[in-house]
């Protein structure tokens, strides 16, 4: 089932997952480092990677719940969509908690609250991130109706810079998904 809501042939929903999952779990290593040396800066760049991580979070958020809305009621992809958005929200509510609470201290440190939610938030991420892949790389969500191992470059496809269907198409592999050679 193709995504949604595309950029360049692509799914805009796995693009931006990056970000948050990137921004987040170096919160936590700077998190360490900070817990391991005192040096307040670590605990300054920790809370601003949690703010940009929320915020980014919050945007692949909104993509992701654009690709769910379109699954079928009642398949399991709409079941483990539900699990994976639910608990990627509560991960960004997490790290909010944890921003929140640093607010007062002005170095910005993290006493135990703030990194043990951080922790969970990362542990949790572990377990969204392999529902992620249970979508695309199990039930084939967001994955291309032409997808296969010689299929046309994305760039190629209708809509995006060429325009051309039928025989064409289907020698360049985007019919059914099926290899052409």
């Amino acid at each position: 089932m193709q995504s949604r809501l595309r950029f360049l042939g692509h799914p805009v929903h796995p693009m931006l997952i990056v970000f948050p999952i990137g921004l987040l779990a170096a919160s936590l290593l700077f998190d360490l480092l900070y817990l391991a040396t005192s040096d307040a800066m670590f605990a300054q760049f920790a809370l601003w990677l949690i703010a940009l991580g929320v915020v980014t979070g919050l945007a692949a958020a909104v993509f992701g719940l654009i690709d769910w809305l379109g699954l079928p009621a009642g398949t399991r992809a709409k079941r483990i969509g539900l699990i994976h958005g639910i608990g990627n929200v509560v991960i960004v509510a997490l790290f909010l908690v944890s921003w929140v609470m640093r607010l007062g201290d002005p170095t910005y440190a993290p006493n135990l609250v703030p990194f043990v939610l951080g922790l969970v938030g990362v542990g949790l991420a572990l377990l969204t991130a392999w529902l992620g892949g249970e979508l695309v790389y199990r039930l084939r969500v967001g994955v291309d109706e032409a997808a296969n191992l010689d299929a046309a470059n994305s760039m190629s496809e209708a809509g995006i810079v060429s325009t051309d269907s039928g025989a064409n198409a289907v020698r360049r592999g985007r019919s059914t998904g099926a290899a052409t050679r």
